[in-house]
């Protein structure tokens, strides 16, 4: 158990170079990853959401109700600007449907596993980022099948119904289990907690590897657009985030979980239903697996300034 610690410890502090580094090898000598095949992804990212829910606690949503206003506040600005922006930029970029309908379904998703810890990095309010996530993700069957039609729907054919029902068996089931069993096996959990962010990362390099093996060829051609598309719907996404918490007055702590949780998305989810539902345009897979590896670099990053600008604050007052 130590090694796995120990290991667990390494992959946590580069996990960016690692997604990179995967990522990098999948495109240039797809090949050596072409074993994980894009049919394994549902089950991939129930295994990162099954691990979500073993983290969780009944005390995790004492911010939903101590604190409504703020989870509104970041859950509407979760589903109103990342969509609107993935809308925008394809017009903007003009892109064809099929990368069209997956930067769309990065818009529509949840927001990220990886934010709570970037949250934490940057000192930021790690009870309000832990609402947002649980509460945006519960409300993901819902809106997310519902936005992808309102923003899609002239472009593809989005089942609402069928979405609903994905999102409800790969996120929803696995996150309630995760939950039930930290609650029922708490030793249990205990004992298996720390070596979690080892199987999450485990999970997410393999969807990358799957999807961007996958479609290599087509990633050649058109690759720096989708890089684009995707630092931009990204970046603006911290940006309006923070923005809004600043116009609404809340503090710094709350703005800056707000800024991350917004601009941070279950791109594997978008993956996923990619995937599963719009197989028919083979790079709507794409820009998901962009997404997952962009913003575990432009998060850490973002964590980074972010605590630093703490610091300098903390130094003034002192």
């Amino acid at each position: 158990m130590k090694v796995l610690k120990k290991i667990t410890n390494f992959v946590s502090k580069y996990m960016a170079i690692i997604v990179i580094a995967v990522a990098a090898l999948a495109l240039f000598a797809p090949g050596t990853v072409s074993f994980i095949k894009t049919k394994y992804v549902n089950t991939l990212l129930g295994i990162v959401m099954f691990g979500m829910g073993l983290t969780l606690k009944p005390g995790d949503f004492k911010v939903v109700f101590s604190r409504p206003k703020d989870v509104i506040i970041g859950c509407l600005a979760q589903f109103t600007i990342m969509p609107l922006l993935a809308w925008l930029l394809t017009i903007v970029f003009q892109l064809p449907a099929e990368l069209a309908i997956g930067v769309i379904l990065v818009g529509t998703c949840p927001g990220g596993t990886s934010s709570n810890v970037m949250t934490y990095l940057s000192k930021g309010d790690v009870a309000l980022s832990v609402g947002m996530t649980a509460v945006s993700t519960i409300l993901a069957p819902f809106l997310t099948p519902l936005l992808t039609y309102v923003f899609a729907g002239e472009k593809v054919d989005v089942q609402i119904l069928a979405m609903f029902l994905s999102i409800i068996k790969v996120v929803i089931l696995p996150i309630v289990g995760g939950f039930l069993i930290n609650h029922f096996f708490k030793k249990f959990t205990e004992s298996v907690v720390e070596i979690l962010p080892l199987i999450s990362t485990t999970a997410i390099v393999a969807i990358v590897a799957a999807v961007v093996s996958a479609n290599s060829a087509k990633i050649m051609t058109s690759g720096l657009l989708i890089v684009a598309v995707v630092i931009l719907h990204n970046v603006c996404g911290y940006s309006l985030g923070y923005l809004i918490g600043k116009l609404l007055k809340l503090d710094t702590t709350k703005c800056r979980a707000i800024s991350i949780e917004v601009g941070m998305q279950n791109s594997g989810l978008a993956t996923s239903l990619a995937a599963a539902h719009f197989a028919q345009y083979p790079l709507a897979t794409i820009p998901g697996a962009v997404f997952s590896v962009w913003h575990n670099i432009s998060g850490a990053v973002l964590a980074n300034f972010y605590a630093k600008s703490a610091d300098k604050k903390e130094e003034k007052a002192a």
